[in-house]
């Protein structure tokens, strides 16, 4: 865990990098009496958490987190002040923690835990964003925002449903059934369903993307939280992607127009 403390005072910085010291995850810890040396510094070296006073000679704290978040937006940002009125502007930077002084230790060590596990989230999120899937209009999946090349249509088929699925799973003959429109599950079947499976594995493979699916027991699904979907966010309620939905949904797959459905009744209801 790396720390830094930005506070004008050095009484109080001094204190408050040896309070970071003595926590029980052994931060690095470094201090800084002046904003623009804080910023330098970040130029060549990265912080988990950045502790700051929020009235600095040289930079308010508030545009000192802006300008930090700009670095590296995953960093945690901890506000020290003892002026309360400044905590409705902290939050609405996404501040993880606010603390008045003098600073308490418990509290700190508090705020700092609470803060490193925000930051750890934060990270796995900007991880699992690098794979996106749209399923508004037609159906693509993303790697670091690049279209992935399917070499078998029912391959990307299959990965559609998998995604429509919400991460249940479904047997090989529930798949066969899908891709193939009812047909008999016969070894024949089974075969060219083998064949679609390798498939799909390898095209995920090929980009990174192969956690998104896995196979257990014969059982197929994929794993919702390892990528981002405008589908998955829809039914979170998030609004800008209640928004985006114009009333097709993975047009190209007859299966999907139940969900369709769904959709435009739910997107009707929310205007």
């Amino acid at each position: 865990m790396r720390i830094i403390c930005v506070d004008d005072e050095p009484l109080i910085l001094n204190m408050t990098v040896e309070l970071c010291e003595k926590l029980p995850q052994g931060p690095n810890v470094t201090g800084f009496l002046r904003a623009n040396d804080a910023l330098s510094w970040l130029k060549d070296h990265a912080a988990d958490i950045a502790l700051l006073d929020i009235n600095l000679p040289d930079m308010h704290g508030l545009e000192l987190a802006a300008r930090i978040r700009e670095i590296d937006p995953t960093t945690a940002i901890i506000f020290l002040t003892g002026y309360s009125e400044y905590a409705v502007d902290a939050f609405k930077l996404h501040a993880s923690g606010y603390l008045m002084k003098p600073v308490n230790k418990l509290r700190l060590a508090e705020e700092i835990e609470h803060a490193w596990r925000q930051r750890a989230a934060a990270a796995e999120d900007a991880v699992n964003t690098r794979i996106s899937a749209r399923t508004f209009g037609e159906f693509d999946l993303f790697v670091d925002e690049k279209a992935v090349s399917f070499p078998r249509s029912k391959a990307k088929e299959l990965l559609a449903y998998l995604i429509d699925r919400q991460g249940g799973g479904i047997t090989r003959a529930a798949a066969s059934s899908v891709l193939w429109e009812n047909s008999l599950y016969d070894r024949s079947m089974q075969k060219q369903l083998d064949v679609i499976i390798r498939s799909l594995r390898s095209a995920l493979e090929a980009v990174g993307a192969q956690d998104i699916f896995e196979i257990k027991n014969g059982i197929m699904r994929v794993i919702p939280e390892k990528l981002d979907c405008d589908l998955y966010r829809f039914l979170s309620g998030d609004a800008v992607a209640v928004n985006s939905y114009r009333g097709e949904y993975m047009s190209a797959y007859s299966w999907a127009n139940m969900t369709e459905a769904f959709l435009t009744r739910t997107q009707t209801r929310t205007k």
